[in-house]
């Protein structure tokens, strides 16, 4: 097997032993809330970029219930720190927080969690594109894009839906190619792409 699939087979069972040490679903399930793992992690895509993200939804997004559930997660030593912002007045109505944790190996890892209105904007709807993508990848396609994200610098941030639609819907299948696709389909903001 090659290197990067290796790594890649590795920090996604690191990310799944995390979600269980902090105890993340236990504590949004605490105070009634629905949580789905999405992105990288999800669809089996995660890479080197060591995140885990999740959407949380309930009813009515009550913020003291919602600190009291990441106050469930932070209480562990591993956590660093923990970001917040309230984008409840936007069109993401949404509170937005963002966990560093150190794990064992002192790997830094960035854990997001979207606490959502149920029935917003973006209920379902990263869940859907994850489904998607799910459905159209080959062995081949996950290798390639695998290896794109493996390939691409550590200080380079990119959004990991642009390497599944380059390689899904644009073909892409060296870096060289990836970095055209990026020049001549730029993004500004949320990719709003369905798969």
């Amino acid at each position: 097997m090659e290197h990067y699939l290796q790594l890649a087979q590795q920090n996604q069972a690191k990310a799944h032993e995390i979600i269980s040490t902090l105890n993340i679903i236990e504590a949004w399930n605490s105070i009634g809330a629905k949580i789905n793992l999405i992105g990288s992690l999800k669809i089996g895509l995660l890479m080197k970029h060591l995140d885990i993200d999740f959407h949380v939804y309930t009813e009515v997004v009550d913020i003291s219930q919602s600190f009291y559930a990441i106050s469930l997660i932070a209480q562990h030593p591993g956590v660093q720190s923990v970001q917040y912002s309230n984008l409840l007045n936007e069109e993401d109505e949404c509170l937005e927080w963002h966990i560093t944790y150190i794990d064992d190996n002192h790997a830094k890892w960035q854990i997001d969690i979207m606490h959502i209105v149920t029935g917003s904007k973006y209920d379902g709807y990263f869940e859907r594109v994850g489904d998607g993508i799910v459905r159209r990848l080959t062995e081949k396609s996950r290798n390639t894009i695998l290896k794109l994200k493996w390939e691409t610098p550590d200080d380079e941030k990119i959004m990991g839906v642009e390497y599944y639609r380059a390689v899904l819907d644009g073909g892409v299948k060296t870096m060289k190619e990836f970095q055209e696709y990026r020049l001549a389909h730029p993004i500004n903001g949320i990719l709003e792409w369905q798969p």
